[in-house]
């Protein structure tokens, strides 16, 4: 770090250098007086700070890849391909993976997360345990590296295999459709997003995937993949064999914790933090995918945005009582022509004290479903373009009541009588 920093600097650390790092360090330093503080991203990927939602646009090459570069905070200091390999909270100090050390006031870790790879049969080149060496033809996405390692191939394959239905899982299906690229996916559910979707919504949006030209496998259990040296097919639980020569793990994440565990740092799920997001070590926090607050790890762009904002608050001195309470967090997949918003838990559409709104227009591929305890809202499924979307996410947002009749809010304005 600068040696030339003043003694009344405080020197910040962050360990990651993605969303919710490069959201603190811009808040911190709009909001710290001039020359109070020095911010200092370490980041192991070789990219700057970007958007990583937009990783599936990339690989349909609807953005550039350095297009999506996040702004970055004047003043603060990001460190590309620089991995930390151990912190020392009781001395205040890290360690790189060259050796080196550096040494920090406060700590403030936002390690991500990392995705879950399945246990299948034929999963590494080599079998099981041979390190991080997957079959070829086998990719994740998660880094911009990742997004332009999975276009390269997609160019050259005939057939992919995404394996997970989950919000990544079909959007990157999409993008790979959009390729050219005939695309099945293959989710252990009974419907895709089932954790953001009901039933219903999600027969919707597997019509629109199939007129899109991805198939669809669900309630489906992948336990091998077959090749030589690069992956030809996918074997199903119950035999059947899915030919193709390009397979995306779109598993899931989890959080990425071994620097916290390793440091002595209470870790359940994922770091664990309070409503000043400080871990049980003195002077380090933690933000964002890798950060368990309240029993929840989120995994989602806007509440780690949250805890960054909270955290930058508290840390600058602008608002030292500045807590993180939690989020209502909003899940939305912009991709082409799918379009949808989803929030809450719509298992509560069957629960007693529960009324549910729907609208469907079949002409347009458009359907909403709310659903409502009183005036608030608990949980909603948008599919399509829906003018209202923006109102609604905000009442969901702000937990604001609704008017007494709320229906006119999934109408458009063309079709009320």
């Amino acid at each position: 770090m600068n040696a030339s920093v003043g003694t009344d600097t405080r020197r910040v650390a962050v360990v990651g250098a993605g969303m919710a790092a490069a959201r603190f360090a811009q808040q911190l330093l709009a909001r710290a007086a001039p020359g109070a503080v020095e911010v200092t991203l370490y980041g192991a990927e070789p990219d700057a700070p970007y958007n990583r939602t937009l990783l599936a646009d990339v690989l349909t090459g609807r953005h550039d890849p350095d297009g999506i570069g996040l702004p970055l905070a004047e003043g603060a200091t990001v460190r590309t391909s620089t991995r930390v390999t151990a912190v020392a909270p009781a001395t205040r100090s890290l360690t790189l993976a060259d050796g080196t050390t550096g040494h920090y006031d406060t700590l403030v870790l936002a390690t991500g997360a990392t995705p879950v790879l399945p246990p299948l049969r034929g999963l590494y080149d080599g079998g099981p345990g041979d390190g991080d060496g997957l079959l070829g033809g086998v990719h994740v996405l998660r880094t911009l590296a990742d997004s332009r390692a999975l276009a390269a191939a997609a160019r050259r394959s005939a057939h992919a295999v995404v394996i997970g239905g989950g919000v990544l899982g079909v959007s990157a299906a999409r993008a790979l459709a959009a390729l050219g690229t005939a695309t099945t996916i293959v989710h252990r559910a009974e419907w895709v997003m089932e954790r953001h979707l009901d039933d219903r919504s999600a027969r919707l949006l597997c019509g629109q995937l199939t007129a899109l030209g991805i198939t669809t496998h669900l309630a489906a259990h992948p336990v091998a993949l077959h090749g030589a040296g690069h992956v030809h097919a996918v074997e199903l639980a119950d035999g059947t064999k899915l030919e193709t020569d390009l397979v995306l793990l779109a598993c899931g994440t989890r959080p990425r914790t071994a620097l916290a565990r390793a440091a002595g740092l209470c870790v359940r799920h994922g770091v664990v933090v309070d409503d000043r997001l400080a871990t049980s070590a003195p002077g380090v926090h933690a933000i964002g995918d890798c950060a368990e607050h309240r029993g929840v790890v989120h995994g989602l762009t806007g509440p780690a945005w949250d805890q960054a904002d909270a955290l930058a608050a508290h840390l600058a001195g602008t608002d030292p009582g500045a807590r993180h309470t939690g989020t209502r967090p909003l899940t939305r997949l912009s991709t082409g022509p799918l379009q949808l918003t989803a929030f809450g838990d719509m298992a509560a559409e069957h629960a007693p004290g529960h009324d549910v709104l729907r609208y469907a227009d079949t002409s347009l591929g458009t359907s909403a479903t709310l659903v409502l305890r009183g005036d608030r809202l608990v949980a909603g499924v948008l599919l399509g373009d829906l003018t209202a979307t923006g109102d609604i996410a905000l009442a969901w947002h702000r937990d604001e009541s609704l008017p007494a009749d709320p229906s006119y809010l999934l109408i458009p304005e063309g079709a009320r009588a």
